[in-house]
């Protein structure tokens, strides 16, 4: 980690002495050669980082030199990010054009004040630099009495366990499902599969991944069913020539004097040809798809089909690469917490009588549930307690951190260290951020990839975004197996929240033990903050009761904190905020949700290195105009709070502000906002009717948006060439828009049908929600990307009373309609299927828009899945309900409708009396969900008349 936060500070010197500014923003006489002394100390000790890293572990005074080089280093960069932040604002405002209607003269006296005060801030940094020249002086020269190795000669040498194929079945617990998988796997031979099958165990160190794999290789079907069976350990790094000598040697007995890849594979290929082998490569960590091409593909020549490789590894990737199909990835899960105790238990009362146990089987129990399923941990604690018999030892390995306990952190941690090292540096700072944390958090992706941003821990390069590179840097992370309990997204399956294995949050916590710490508060017996480092830069804090308070009024002597992250709801937020403020200067990320705080402090604008700001679910009326002085602001969020009426006037300074959160039912004053082209996300934007308050055509140069925007209060526009030059058509990565025309004046004097038609949507827009729509015309306005919408949601429109014909959607996965006041009937003209519109054009679907490719059949909604129906009120009649006494005759045989229908939810419809037969008959329905209905509700319960028809249904919920 040390090594990323010197490649950081060496970046920004490198920036900053690179940059052409004027003499204006020069330090004093002297700062350049301080630079350049401090750039070659750094450069100096990168070079030996690598070795001093791996040193670390096992010399203290390494370890101890390595916290003073990050103490420092942490330092350097708050001073380069004051420095850099100075020149910026300098270049700013010498960029800056004065007003047309202000005097030349007013200008230049506010110019020449603003560089008055930039000399003592100059001079301030000046002698900050030097001072820290000295630190680092004597960090360098210290180094020299370790005798590190440079970077361009140290091998790492990680200690890489060499595994065999040999086991005591007996003494595993928890793995015979498993066991049965994976045989069943390799004994399956599918005619449509692979010559050479790969099967991939997947999982984090010490989960168990070579023990199932020794379990199978040693199972006597198993055995019977391979002429051959191969065991390597590979480990790293992938030796291809290495790997074919080994599998030679154990079909051969000796692989003789043979070093070139192309003999070994000569040799192998006429011992494995016509034969059905299974090749067990253990702990593999290659992610180079090339360097196993060779092999395989001389593997594959000549075996019989049948043939198997089974690999085990902590990265999925490597599976990918190793050419594993999906369904050919088995991810291992955490024992049981019988199971788990089991083998706890095996190993830490051997040779214990019945009254040993007896007396510590209660303080066992609590050991085996610490560790969480893991095996092994169960295995590494059950052995050191296996020759310790009195109660204090075991409280003592109970109450203790697995790094305070010196062989579970050789031999539990140790597998972790493996995965750790093979982590590029700036990946490795993003996993140990997650220390700050408590265990068992639930880590939602977005939010963490703000906060490693916050924290420069994501370098944007001119092809890659940050958000870009986090993403990449989190899922490569879950993929590693460093992250658990995924909750994905049900339409591209991507991560979006996970969680962290305890035995990995120790992990973390023991490489950042002076630099991160969380603490839970329940206001009974408070820690003081003497119990932590004076030196942590990561905090988070959860206060369990309200009444708390003595901790939040000492936490500001943390004076070097780069995070405070509170969760709760302490009395005294609001007496304490303005000094926790003033004290903690170096903050970069401040997360205040949910604190009942009413006001916030103007000298908020004084915490110059503020990245990220999360004041959302509070009780702000509006936030100081000094927050605009922040110029590093990457993240604000002010989202949920019910009582915020504006923004800052001068939000436009913010020209770095990638994430702006207002999500807020009451209207929100949001002017200036077109200054902010940096911007990636706006969640909302609210439109007022007057141009002082908020332009919709302050969105024009806000081209980088990107996923979700909704516009509110869009009834409120009067004039829809102002809509016109939103140019929304320009905003390329949006892909959800929300349309609410919900308004605070007349709305008669307003036609929506007007504005919808001039704003233009996004072409690449899927997902669509419009609310308080007065006008007809809907699906008429958008025909050029209409039939790419994935999802639409349309609610409380209070004109109509006939749906818009939205079976012609033909890309419509997800349909909710809800709130329509005058909606009393739902018939063919929702299907598409040839009724006038209300605004008299005629809807009819022509053959080529809606025909199959069987002739003379017509389908509407044939891609949709779920369909939901929501406060209709008077909504009485379906069309084809009634138990299937449909009409035939009106709607065609060769119809097909709702193909795809797997979800249907009915909510509060009270006078709905019948579901349609084209739903009642579908064979695709998974589930139906009937809430706040009666009439319909009591026909589909058990019993009712519409049972029999929906009786199929998997899943009918009744509430």
């Amino acid at each position: 980690m040390a090594d990323a936060l010197v490649s950081v500070v060496l970046e920004q010197l490198s920036s900053i002495v690179n940059e052409k500014v004027g003499q204006e923003v020069r330090l004093v006489v002297g700062v350049d050669n301080e630079v350049e002394k401090l750039t070659s100390n750094f450069q100096a000790i990168q070079v030996v980082l690598a070795d001093a890293e791996e040193t670390q572990l096992k010399d203290q005074l390494v370890k101890h030199w390595l916290d003073q080089l990050k103490d420092v280093s942490y330092d350097m960069d708050d001073v380069l990010d004051e420095w850099g932040t100075a020149i910026a604002k300098s270049q700013s405002n010498v960029n800056q054009h004065p007003r047309k209607n202000t005097r030349k003269v007013c200008s230049f006296m506010i110019f020449s004040c603003f560089r008055f005060r930039e000399v003592g801030l100059r001079r301030d940094i000046a002698l900050k630099i030097k001072e820290l020249n000295e630190r680092i002086d004597g960090i360098a020269i210290e180094k020299n009495r370790f005798h590190f190795k440079s970077s361009e000669v140290v091998i790492k040498q990680h200690d890489h366990r060499r595994t065999v194929s040999f086991i005591d079945a007996a003494e595993v617990k928890g793995r015979e499902t498993d066991k049965g998988r994976v045989r069943n796997m390799l004994l399956s031979e599918s005619s449509q599969g692979p010559a050479l099958r790969t099967i991939s165990l997947v999982g984090m160190g010490g989960i168990g991944k070579t023990t199932l794999a020794q379990l199978v290789y040693n199972d006597h079907e198993v055995e019977t069913h391979f002429d051959k069976r191969i065991w390597v350990c590979v480990s790293d790094p992938f030796d291809e020539t290495k790997i074919a000598k080994a599998i030679l040697e154990a079909l051969k007995g000796s692989a003789s004097d043979l070093i070139e890849l192309q003999t070994l594979l000569e040799n192998i290929q006429p011992l494995i040809r016509g034969k059905k082998f299974l090749l067990v490569l253990d702990d593999v960590w290659n992610e180079d798809s090339t360097k196993w091409e060779k092999l395989r593909n001389s593997l594959k020549c000549g075996c019989l089909p049948g043939s198997s490789i089974l690999v085990t590894t902590r990265n999925r990737n490597v599976a990918n690469c190793m050419g594993s199909s999906s369904t050919d990835i088995l991810e291992l899960r955490l024992l049981s917490i019988d199971e788990c105790w089991s083998l706890f238990s095996q190993l830490a009362f051997f040779d214990k009588n019945s009254r040993e146990r007896g007396d510590l089987e209660d303080i066992g129990r609590e050991i085996a549930a610490k560790c969480k399923g893991l095996p092994l941990a169960a295995k590494t604690l059950g052995s050191l307690l296996r020759l310790k018999r009195s109660r204090a030892e075991w409280e003592s390995v109970l109450n203790s951190h697995v790094w305070e306990i010196k062989e579970a952190e050789c031999n539990l941690l140790a597998p972790l260290w493996l995965s750790y090292n093979d982590l590029p540096s700036d990946m490795r700072w993003c996993f140990s951020y997650c220390a700050v944390f408590p265990k068992d958090f639930t880590f939602e992706r977005d939010t963490l990839i703000k906060l490693w941003m916050a924290q420069g821990f994501l370098r944007e390069t001119q092809i890659k975004e940050m958000e870009v590179m986090g993403r990449e840097c989190f899922e490569a992370l879950a993929a590693r197996s460093f992250f658990q309990d995924f909750e994905k997204d049900e339409g591209d399956g991507s991560i979006y929240a996970c969680k962290m294995h305890d035995m990995v949050h120790d992990f973390a916590q023991s490489l950042t033990k002076n630099e991160c710490f969380s603490v839970d508060i329940d206001g009974v017996s408070e820690l003081k903050i003497d119990s932590f480092s004076r030196d942590a830069r990561h905090s988070m804090v959860v206060f369990r009761n309200y009444r708390t308070t003595s901790f939040l009024a000492t936490i500001h002597d943390l004076k070097k904190l780069r995070s405070l992250i509170v969760d709760g709801y302490p009395s005294s937020m609001n007496a304490a905020l303005p000094k926790l403020i003033a004290d903690l200067s170096c903050l970069r990320t401040l997360m205040l949700s949910e604190c009942g705080i009413e006001e916030v402090p103007s000298n908020i604008g004084k915490l110059i290195h503020l990245r990220h700001v999360d004041l959302s679910s509070n009780e702000i009326r509006e936030l100081p105009e000094e927050m605009c002085e922040l110029y590093n602001m990457l993240t604000l969020d002010v989202s949920s709070c019910s009582k915020l009426e504006r923004l800052p006037d001068n939000i436009g300074r913010l020209v770095k502000l990638r994430h702006l959160s207002v999500d807020n039912w009451q209207f929100v004053k949001m002017r200036g906002v077109e200054g902010l082209s940096s911007l990636r996300e706006l969640d909302e934007f609210h439109v007022s009717g007057s141009d002082e308050v908020s332009n919709i055509g302050d969105l024009r140069n806000l081209n980088h948006l990107q996923g979700s925007l909704t516009i509110k209060w869009l009834g409120d526009v009067k004039d829809p060439d102002k809509v016109k030059k939103a140019e929304l058509k320009s905003k390329k990565h949006l892909t959800m828009l929300g349309l609410w025309f919900e308004s605070r004046t007349d709305r008669e004097k307003i036609n929506d049908d007007e504005v919808l038609e001039a704003l233009e949507p996004p072409p690449n827009i899927d997902s669509l929600t419009i609310g308080y729509y007065q006008g007809v015309i809907f699906l008429r306005v958008f025909p050029g990307w209409i039939n790419k919408l994935r999802v639409v949601s349309l609610m409380d429109w209070g004109k109509i009373e006939n749906l818009p014909p939205l079976g012609k959607l033909p890309s419509l996965e997800e349909l909710t309609i809800g709130q329509m006041g005058r909606v009393g009937r739902v018939g063919r003209e929702f299907l598409g299927l040839g009724v006038d519109c209300e605004d008299g054009e005629d809807s009819d679907i022509s053959i080529g828009e809606m025909t199959s490719s069987l002739s003379n059949t017509i389908t509407a909604f044939p891609k949709l899945k779920s369909l939901s129906f929501r406060w209709m009120e008077e909504w009485e009649e379906w069309e084809g309900g009634e138990g299937g006494n449909e009409d035939k005759t009106n709607i065609s045989i060769s119809t097909i409708i709702m193909p795809s229908l797997r979800h249907l939810e009915i909510r509060w419809c009270p006078k709905l009396k019948a579901l349609p037969d084209y739903v009642l008959q579908s064979t695709t329905l998974e589930q139906l969900t009937i809430r706040w209905s009666p009439i319909i509700g009591a026909q589909f319960k058990a019993g009712g008349k519409g049972w029999p028809n929906a009786s199929h249904t998997p899943h009918i919920r009744i509430y």
